[in-house]
């Protein structure tokens, strides 16, 4: 029996062998506590997430103990009584000890289970081990300020902090266990360097090894990494909290006070800073990548509604950030907002972004002009080139550049115009001339308004493609969508319609027209007509949605009706205000089939619930034209539009008394549903 053991305990510590990957720094740093080298620490604290390889690095440490003949003693956390006693117990070898028995090392795995004895192991336990004996602590916590502040430990312990593997060791993980070279990328993207995550997809990926296979992480392949990374939590608060900080780019308390609630926000918000897997800085806590990308994928598996509802709630805290933020912060609140979008169907345009500091934007210098002109020329051609120098000459402001960090030099740059008129040689840029006559024959310009056009978006390397200097454009643009009073319509030009129109669909752009180039490409422009979708509605249609939609079926009319009695018109007002966010609940709002509704479809809009939507929102708007209808608007707009969680909440927003703030409401209402019974009562479709 001892032989056949032996012999099988070597084919074990072999197989170990051939699996373990890395962790050389720390590997060198434990044989030097074991040969008692100068300045090696007597006591080794190794700490890190869940699934990090903790355990599989002191199953290493272990079998280096016993090669180099050393009495091994090991302990684990999750199976004693977390007491003195208890610990003794199994440690009894250790504990017992005399003066000659110097050859222990003495292994503590899974120490956040027993974390309460740290200051007794601290102070009695280790103190009267032999001189020579080693300690290795393995746990998720890092060791308290109470050992690093004593300065008796100082030269005793070395603490290990563990990390992901580094991506040569990771992918020599995928190889050793049998992963197809094709795979390896979507492996690692998912999984990074976290070697238990690496583990678990290679166990999928080995059977997905096709001439054409693709991976993606299975629910179970997620649901295991949850028990390890997470572990039990406290309650559906704490839930909540951890999803929230999964979702968001960076947690804080404001934030969380706008899912949770006030009460919550706080004590959740501590509790998130004390987890393993979460860095806090001065911008906010974040999430370890892997946490956060397990936590999303599984709550978008098991509670779609909950999902988008998360969703919402930081989407408009984040929103409104943007627009009420200023100096430096404004653009780290639109690239927080913007991350919302690396979850769903837009993810591809997202994911790969993360890296950024390379290039930086700046505003256009004299010495600019002629660097701009020759890149044009280069990328576009001669035209596009002397359409360049004119908007140089009469709109210089709209240019903004992009430059590299390390040397300055000019790579990119975006011509972002801003229209208040028509200008009078209107014929130097044909495509603004065709921006300006779909506005004129769709929905003009009214006074205090204007439009926004990107008319280049110049990035000679990344030319009409997915880019890290395309994606800081996007983030300048969509902080111009949210924070320009008076924006009518905005226009985005694209050399790639295939490429780019899923996502600009997505944030409510639609092609309008294209326009033929130089004899070898076609511009497509697309436009929004903001007027039309109010922020808040814009922000609601681009949720990430579950990981697999069912479209809402459009709506069918019913046989004609008499036109309803003003009481049940204005009821279907008020019922349609609530519901403004939920296209699912308007469609069966009576006003859908109303004389309005029904006109503007016959005008070519084939949605009658975005008419509808439409039609309210329009109506809103038109408080603002009207003899003290300023107050009206705001209390109604921030009610239904903007849509904080409580009128509370809207009436603080406003800073005025809740009584007053109710009073503007209802008057704001009223008036509302007269105006719609007026525009029903003619049959006049929207203008």
């Amino acid at each position: 029996m001892d032989r056949v053991s032996g012999r099988l305990a070597e084919r074990l510590i072999s197989a170990r062998d051939r699996a373990f990957v890395g962790r050389s720094a720390e590997l060198a740093r434990f044989q030097a506590a074991l040969r008692q080298e100068p300045g090696a620490g007597a006591v080794l604290y190794v700490h890190g997430p869940g699934g990090v390889g903790k355990s599989a690095l002191l199953r290493r440490f272990t079998d280096e103990a016993r090669e180099a003949g050393r009495i091994v003693v090991e302990v684990d956390g999750r199976h004693i009584d977390p007491s003195p006693l208890g610990f003794e117990a199994e440690a009894a070898k250790a504990a017992h000890a005399t003066a000659s028995d110097d050859e222990i090392v003495l292994f503590i795995d899974a120490f956040e289970r027993c974390q309460g004895l740290e200051g007794w192991l601290r102070e009695q336990f280790i103190p009267q081990l032999p001189e020579h004996a080693v300690v290795v602590i393995a746990g998720r916590l890092p060791p308290s300020t109470m050992w690093t502040c004593d300065l008796s430990w100082s030269e005793a312990l070395e603490v290990l902090p563990l990390g992901p593997l580094d991506p040569h060791a990771a992918t020599n993980l995928l190889e050793r266990r049998g992963v197809a070279t094709a795979l390896h990328e979507p492996v690692l993207r998912f999984a990074g360097g976290h070697p238990l995550a690496l583990t678990l997809a290679a166990s999928v990926a080995v059977s997905d090894a096709g001439p054409q296979a693709t991976w993606e992480p299975t629910q179970d392949v997620i649901a295991a990494l949850l028990t390890v990374l997470v572990g039990d939590l406290p309650s559906r608060t704490h839930r909540m909290a951890l999803e929230t900080a999964a979702h968001t780019m960076t947690t804080t308390e404001g934030l969380l006070k706008a899912v949770l609630g006030k009460e919550d926000a706080g004590p959740m918000f501590s509790w998130l800073r004390s987890l393993p897997f979460a860095q806090y800085g001065g911008h906010g806590l974040t999430l370890h990548d892997l946490v956060r990308e397990a936590i999303d994928r599984d709550l978008r598996w098991r509670d779609p509604q909950g999902y988008e509802q998360m969703h919402r709630r930081a989407g408009h805290y984040l929103l409104n950030q943007v627009r009420t933020s200023s100096g430096s912060d404004v653009m780290g609140a639109v690239r927080a907002l913007t991350y919302l979008k690396r979850y769903g169907p837009m993810a591809p345009y997202f994911q790969d972004l993360d890296q950024e500091g390379g290039v930086y934007e700046d505003t256009v210098r004299p010495e600019d002009h002629e660097v701009l002109v020759r890149m044009t020329e280069a990328t576009e051609g001669a035209e596009s080139a002397r359409i360049v120098r004119h908007w140089l000459a009469h709109q210089p402001s709209a240019f903004l550049v992009y430059r590299r960090t390390d040397t300055g030099e000019t790579v990119a740059f975006m011509t972002w115009l801003r229209m208040t008129r028509r200008p009078d040689d209107i014929d130097a840029d044909p495509v603004v001339a065709a921006a300006w006559a779909h506005v004129e024959r769709n929905s003009p310009l009214r006074a205090g308004q204007h439009f926004l056009l990107s008319r280049f978006m110049m990035d000679p390397e990344g030319y009409g493609q997915i880019s890290h200097v395309g994606h800081l454009m996007q983030l300048r643009i969509c902080l111009d969508w949210i924070r320009s009073e008076g924006l009518g319509w905005s226009f985005i030009l694209t050399p790639d319609a295939a490429l780019w129109s899923p996502l600009l669909s997505h944030l409510g752009h639609r092609p309008v027209f294209e326009t033929p180039w130089d004899g070898r490409r076609s511009f497509t422009m697309f436009a929004c007509d903001w007027r039309v979708t109010p922020l808040a509605i814009w922000f609601d249609q681009t949720q990430p949605g579950a990981l697999a939609d069912d479209p809402v079926p459009p709506a069918t009319a019913p046989p004609a009706e008499e036109p309803l009695a003003r009481p049940d018109f204005d009821r279907a007002v008020r019922e349609a205000l609530r519901n403004l966010h939920h296209p699912e609940a308007l469609q069966s709002n009576p006003l859908l089939f109303s004389r309005t509704v029904t006109v503007e479809a016959e005008y070519g809009n084939s949605d009658p619930v975005e008419s509808l939507k439409r039609l309210l929102t329009e109506t809103v708007g038109a408080l603002l034209e009207e003899p003290r209808g300023a107050k009206l608007h705001r209390a109604v707009s921030t009610t239904f539009l903007e849509r904080p969680r409580t009128q509370e909440a809207a009436a603080q927003r406003l800073g005025l008394p809740y009584s007053t703030y109710r009073r503007h409401l209802t008057q704001g209402v009223e008036r509302v549903c007269e105006l719609l019974r007026r525009r029903e009562g003619s049959g006049a479709p929207l203008e």
